[in-house]
């Protein structure tokens, strides 16, 4: 293995050592080609840093001054994509400060002043972070509204509700909606417990026992927009629970994401005939001109996979690890960053695609009626007539083979054929036999009722607002 010194200049830490780093190490070791990412909220965080140094009188007005220019130009030159990235100074932390030496001369070596790149890069993950889940929040709500918009919609779509794949009960597609929209209110409510579980700053805990130099982490965390500083120093640049944390959550909501992708993609197969999704998310066939493949479905469903192994990924990371800070924590950035984009990413798709599908009410009527769905209200209706349950559902049970054998459905049974497995059944049964006296007559709090579609719908809008 041949040896090599940095052209950049030499690293921080080379006073240890007799013999510089080889090539393949410094290549293999290198971070900066993904956590560069991370620069913006690095510059951030140094900036705070500087300016709490300077008023705990650690560096001088006009050295803070200096950093801060320079900081800020570094942060140009990044937006500009005309940074000097370095693989021979690391990560992100070093190519940074390396520059503002360049730039600002001995001031810059001053910044990293009581703190170390432990705990700076601790800071800068939670800062991405943070921001990150607030603009997925966004997007989940913005996927909530336009959910919200359907279901009151299709509020009196008759469909078949389904358990084991098989036709069960008629609900409303709204109905349905709404169960889909709950499920993203549960992954709203988990952003938003992540997001409060990491907003403590670790800025000034230093490589693993505290600095030394009379700093300010309260002023830190308060500049940043955290609720308050991390209390232990050994935990606090050793932890990565909320990264953890912050996994499950996509891949929670990627499970729900997968769910509902896997009904859009039967919906819209011809067997189902349910709904349409629009064009512009689908694509055809190489070999077959019909075709229209619901891609954007699919691939949602597909990417579900990748969060789930993200999260596995950093459950096995941190499994073994000592305290205090180790390098094989430089493996966490990239499943972050992974989750971080397919989520959003799949949010978006979903948020811009779902609201734009065309229902196909027919054919979900048609369906529903398929199944015999109303048999559970024939059942109910019978124990309102004094039948116990088990001897009510023996009945229901020989008047769908009957109607099977007949290829007909229950409502299109006669009364004299209805009466011949109960006596209790009368003409009053055909109120209950069809669909809408079916979802009409479940109207309580999460029933199919139409009606309660629309309170739902009224009640979701208002906790979103």
């Amino acid at each position: 293995m041949s040896k090599s010194t940095s052209p950049a200049g030499k690293q921080l830490w080379t006073g240890r050592f007799s013999e510089p780093t080889d090539a393949f190490v410094e290549r293999f070791s290198a971070s900066v080609d993904f956590d560069s990412r991370l620069a913006l909220h690095d510059i951030q965080g140094s900036a705070a840093h500087a300016r709490m140094l300077a008023d705990c009188g650690v560096l001088s007005p006009d050295e803070r001054d200096s950093i801060l220019a320079g900081l800020e130009q570094i942060g140009e030159e990044i937006a500009a994509g005309v940074f000097p990235w370095a693989t021979q100074l690391e990560d992100v932390h070093m190519n940074i400060e390396h520059r503002l030496t360049e730039k600002i001369g001995e001031a810059g070596k001053k910044l990293h002043t009581g703190r170390s790149r432990n705990d700076q890069i601790a800071t800068d993950i939670r800062l991405f972070l943070r921001a990150e889940i607030d603009a997925i929040s966004s997007e989940l709500t913005r996927f909530q509204r336009g959910l919200l918009d359907l279901a009151e919609r299709e509020a009196d779509t008759i469909m078949p509700g389904f358990t084991h794949l098989q036709v069960a009960q008629p609900v409303t597609m709204g109905h349905h909606l709404l169960a889909w929209w709950e499920m993203l209110e549960r992954d709203r409510g988990r952003l938003a417990d992540c997001r409060g579980r990491m907003n403590m700053c670790p800025l000034g805990a230093a490589a693993l026992a505290g600095t030394s130099f009379p700093i300010d982490r309260s002023a830190t965390a308060e500049e940043l927009g955290f609720d308050a500083p991390t209390r232990n120093s050994l935990d606090s640049v050793s932890d990565r629970d909320f990264a953890i944390e912050f996994a499950s959550v996509a891949s929670i909501t990627l499970v729900h994401l997968s769910r509902m992708a896997e009904e859009m993609i039967l919906w819209a197969s011809q067997q189902f005939g349910f709904i349409e999704l629009p064009d512009r998310f689908c694509t055809g066939s190489s070999i077959m001109p019909q075709k229209k493949n619901p891609d954007v479905a699919e691939l949602v469903r597909g990417k579900a996979a990748r969060a789930q192994g993200n999260l596995v990924q950093l459950l096995t990371l941190m499994k073994g690890q000592p305290l205090a800070y180790n390098r094989d924590n430089q493996e966490d950035k990239e499943p972050i960053f992974d989750s971080v984009d397919t989520l959003r990413d799949s949010l978006t798709a979903f948020a811009d695609m779902v609201p734009a599908m065309e229902v196909n009410r027919k054919r979900c009527r048609e369906a529903a009626r398929a199944g015999f769905a109303t048999a559970t209200d024939l059942a109910d209706y019978l124990v309102r007539q004094n039948v116990a349950f088990r001897d009510a559902h023996e009945v229901v049970g020989k008047a769908v083979r009957y109607a099977a054998d007949n290829d007909r459905d229950l409502a299109d049974l006669s009364l004299e054929e209805l009466r011949q497995f109960s006596s209790a059944i009368a003409d009053d049964v055909y109120a209950v036999l069809t669909l809408e006296g079916s979802v009409a007559a479940r109207s309580h709090i999460g029933g199919t009722a139409p009606k309660q579609v629309k309170s739902q719908v009224k009640a979701a809008r208002e906790r979103l607002a």
